[in-house]
């Protein structure tokens, strides 16, 4: 009797297992709903390769608004003070491009890696990143030669 009950619960969680089983692969799982993308970059990355220390560069992004409403960008904020974004507060018209120029003052000798967030449609943002390597420029115009000073002392 003992023997019967217990295969009669075993039998009766497998099959309650099986079942479970069953209805997970059968059952879909509803969808993504995806939103079409609106504000479209023309690149996300600029590389200013090597420049020297203490003088700014620019670098201009493109974004293109590809919806069917105006786009407004909330904010663009960039991730550090040593660069600076400027854009447009107007509304972006459905089709039209506008520029977000991006600066950097290469202040710090070294690598660089910095992100510019875009902030757009209640939420929604978008990364640019820019990098470089600002390297030291020399203290004077030419570097000191110093065969130069042994040269005046022998012909003296």
């Amino acid at each position: 009797m003992k023997k019967a009950f217990l295969l009669t619960i075993y039998s009766l969680m497998m099959a309650i297992a099986i079942r479970a089983q069953t209805n997970a692969v059968t059952t879909p799982f509803p969808a993504a709903v995806s939103k079409p993308e609106v504000l479209v970059l023309k690149e996300t990355g600029y590389s200013f390769g090597k420049i020297p220390q203490g003088r700014p560069v620019i670098h201009v992004f493109e974004i293109t608004n590809t919806g069917s409403q105006p786009l407004l960008l909330e904010n663009v904020q960039a991730s550090c003070g040593c660069t600076t974004p400027e854009w447009s507060r107007e509304p972006i018209a459905p089709g039209a491009t506008v520029p977000i120029k991006v600066g950097y003052n290469a202040y710090s000798e070294g690598h660089f890696n910095k992100t510019v967030t875009i902030f757009y449609n209640n939420g929604q943002t978008k990364a640019l990143i820019i990098s470089g390597e600002v390297y030291k420029l020399p203290a004077t115009a030419a570097p000191e030669n110093a065969s130069v000073q042994f040269l005046k002392q022998t012909n003296q």
